[in-house]
């Protein structure tokens, strides 16, 4: 009599059986291979493949840090810079307005001192608003600035282009700057002007800080009512 198969040899040879086939069909199934270039060679996957150079097929679609597809090495450490281009307008606002402080004051509270004299004759606040002007004005040029300044088909400003433009704050701050120097200049010659004629200029000083219109109007008019009043004594 043949000895009876225990349960778990059943079990096995079913398994093995069902197992079988599917082991054959997975054998038996064409694989999917990769089209490679010619002359390329196939390299088994190790752990340190990645450090191998890609594929000519692969290597444009999948660039790789610091490769040198653009002709030179991405840096590890990039240089940050120490201001952000709001902390650069802010901070040229205030310290142009400032600079020009000081030339108000002398003109204003001591307009006959000789220091008040030599401090206006000097060229060194121009100097260096011009200067500042000149690096707002390079951080907020764009291709696009000359189009809106003169966006028109005659080639003069239009309303629209200069609100556009004026919507950057390095815009404004180059803006103000450039405010602040021509109202200096134009503060110095009223001043000038009241020292020749011995005319009162405070107040046409005073105005020209931030209404420099008002304040060479208010110069023109003080100066021909001030020859009035010598012309009648």
């Amino acid at each position: 009599m043949a000895p009876s198969a225990s349960p778990s040899a059943l079990e096995l040879s079913s398994s093995t059986r069902v197992g079988l086939p599917l082991t054959l069909a997975l054998r038996n199934r064409p694989e999917a291979r990769v089209p490679r270039a010619p002359g390329a060679q196939f390299r088994p996957a190790t752990a340190c493949s990645w450090l191998r150079p890609l594929r000519p097929e692969l290597a444009a679609a999948f660039p790789r840090p610091g490769a040198r597809g653009t002709g030179r090495a991405s840096p590890l450490f990039r240089p940050r810079a120490w201001m952000t281009t709001s902390q650069i307008a802010s901070s040229a606002f205030t310290w142009g307005t400032v600079a020009v402080l000081p030339f108000y004051t002398l003109m204003v509270v001591a307009p006959n001192a000789n220091t008040t004299k030599r401090t206006v004759e000097s060229s060194a606040p121009y100097v260096a608003l011009g200067l500042l002007y000149a690096y707002l004005l390079y951080l907020s040029w764009t291709p696009e600035t000359l189009r809106a300044m003169f966006a028109s088909k005659y080639w003069l400003p239009e309303l629209p282009g200069i609100v556009r433009m004026f919507a950057s704050e390095m815009t404004v701050a180059s803006a103000w700057i450039h405010l602040l120097a021509v109202d200096l200049f134009a503060a110095r010659q009223v001043y000038h002007d009241g020292i020749k004629n011995n005319i009162e200029t405070r107040h046409s000083v005073s105005l020209c800080l931030l209404f420099c219109p008002v304040g060479i109007l208010a110069h023109v008019v003080t100066k021909v009512l001030a020859g009035a009043v010598g012309r009648s004594h």
